[in-house]
């Protein structure tokens, strides 16, 4: 696992031993940066289920001006925290371990992306029910699945679809700017 793009390109990631848990590949970041493109620089970027940290630290690299990792998991985070020490650049993110509805719910910043990608056993219930009120107005929020995204998100609306072998990116943007 490395970085794909920016200013840490080409870096290598540390990653989980074995199967159990599943990092996003390099080539669906590299998909996914490149759909998402100029919007990244100055963003504020949310990496909701972080693990590794591979997607926020993509971000940074691309020029995101503030990136938030959360996960859960202390094992994730040991990960995660390896990564940051590996680059250099712990200074430069912010990481919480939370639930991501406690984070969300308990979360005084706004941001113009977040990234979803709860274990893929969770699914679509996974995904915190006031996401959309930490999105700013024009934001993008990506949720990563293996299997194509059925239901709804609150306050947020279906703009794009794309699938990467078994791997399923359902882009959201805001529907209600009224909502805070």
């Amino acid at each position: 696992m490395r970085i794909v793009g920016g200013y840490l390109k080409s870096r290598k990631l540390a990653a989980f031993k074995g199967e159990f848990i599943r990092p996003t590949a390099d080539n669906v970041r590299e998909s996914l940066f490149n759909i998402i493109g100029g919007r990244i620089r100055g963003a504020a970027f949310l990496d909701l289920f972080c693990g590794t940290g591979a997607v926020g630290i993509e971000a940074l690299s691309r020029g995101a001006e503030r990136v938030v990792l959360n996960d859960r998991s202390k094992e994730s985070l040991a990960v995660l925290k390896k990564n940051l020490s590996l680059l250099n650049i712990a200074d430069k993110v912010s990481v919480s371990c939370k639930d991501a509805e406690a984070f969300a719910d308990m979360s005084a910043e706004k941001f113009d992306m977040i990234y979803i990608d709860p274990p893929y056993a969770a699914g679509e219930k996974a995904v915190p029910h006031n996401i959309a009120d930490i999105l700013n107005d024009g934001g993008i929020a990506v949720f990563e699945s293996e299997t194509p995204f059925s239901g709804e998100i609150e306050g947020l609306a279906i703009s794009d679809r794309r699938k990467y072998g078994r791997v399923h990116l359902t882009f959201f943007i805001k529907t209600d700017g009224d909502k805070q």
